[in-house]
């Protein structure tokens, strides 16, 4: 059995990325090859580590500005991150407040609209709002940057922390693999015959949820909302038939497939178009039914998408892996560099 000791490691701080790259696909990839050889590429390079009829699956979630300023009736002041849209007046939201707020409470935002807490869905608050809530959200909230981020989010952010794919709101956190798509690398990749799909799953704030026990198995995720469409559906099954891989862009587009696959086949079922919620913790030991191969980011030490980058590829090469992208200085997380794995056949 694996402990959180077993996922951490020590990263240099000055490895974690700041800013954006100028261009996208001018991020590094490290290719993890299962027999143990590690690649260095650029990601622009992407394109010649896939094969012809491998289908890239993408997440098209669209980052909300999310965070916000507020202030109570009794002048206090909060901090407030949108955890989720539940309706077009709706949403569900995390609320940092020296006193625990009461339904009914009345809570200014950005100094420009009011909302009321409509009841308490615990660890978070429903939020009522007397106009469209995603309309207020983008033209009042500010960019949900992550807290390792210590700048404020500017007009930059603004643009470099969204997908060029993102078209369904409702995240508040990037799916940072596909930051580093540019439309020359998807030129270069529908050349060399590579399929693309998407999909939405929009991330919560339990991304960033640090795990707290030890023992791994007592760790619960938030749920997540998700879309798998039924076009995305049939070139799965078109690439599986073909002997082809499908390539999940994020670990976001592999826990959506992963947690659609395994409830499917616990009903009997085949793999089929759903919207569902999932809190799916993939941890080494999980049985893949969908993926073939990863894109992601390197992830922080002790996380649950450290951990799920070991369960696909193998404890020993993540730490490998790992080792030789802090002694070549790639840059980590949300704005850095990004890896590219293969499934191992015994996860170890």
């Amino acid at each position: 059995m694996y402990t959180l000791l077993d996922f951490n490691f020590n990263l240099p701080p000055e490895l974690i990325a700041q800013n954006a790259l100028p261009e996208r696909s001018a991020s590094r990839l490290l290719e993890v090859i299962p027999n143990g050889s590690l690649l260095d590429h650029r990601f622009s390079e992407l394109p010649v580590c896939v094969e012809p009829s491998d289908l890239l699956v993408f997440n098209d979630t669209k980052v909300l500005k999310a965070r916000f300023d507020g202030i109570k009736e009794s002048g206090g002041r909060v901090e407030v991150l949108i955890e989720r849209v539940t309706s077009s007046r709706t949403a569900l939201a995390q609320i940092r407040a020296g006193k625990r707020l009461l339904t009914g409470s009345v809570i200014r935002l950005a100094d420009a609209f009011d909302v009321s807490i409509s009841k308490v869905v615990k660890p978070f608050y429903m939020l009522h709002f007397s106009h469209d809530c995603i309309e207020l959200i983008n033209w009042y909230g500010q960019l949900p940057l992550p807290p390792y981020i210590k700048h404020k989010p500017d007009s930059y952010d603004n643009m470099r922390y969204q997908t060029i794919f993102a078209m369904t709101p409702g995240a508040i956190a990037a799916p940072t693999a596909g930051l580093h798509f540019d439309i020359p690398t998807l030129i270069a990749l529908k050349t060399r015959g590579v399929r693309c799909a998407t999909l939405t799953l929009h991330i919560g704030s339990g991304t960033f949820q640090p795990v707290r026990t030890n023992d791994i198995r007592h760790h619960k995720m938030h749920s997540e909302w998700y879309n798998i469409p039924p076009l995305l559906v049939e070139e799965i099954e078109a690439t599986k038939a073909a002997g082809r891989s499908v390539i999940a862009v994020g670990t976001t587009s592999m826990r959506a497939l992963e947690a659609a696959a395994r409830d499917a086949e616990r009903d009997g079922r085949k793999l089929r178009a759903v919207c569902a919620e999932t809190d799916i913790f993939i941890t080494p030991g999980y049985r893949f039914r969908i993926i073939d191969r990863l894109l992601t980011n390197f992830h922080l030490p002790k996380s649950t998408l450290l951990m799920l980058v070991s369960a696909f590829a193998g404890v020993e090469p993540i730490r490998r892996a790992y080792c030789h992208a802090i002694s070549k200085r790639y840059r980590f997380f949300s704005y850095g560099d990004a890896m590219l794995l293969t499934r191992a056949t015994s996860a170890i």
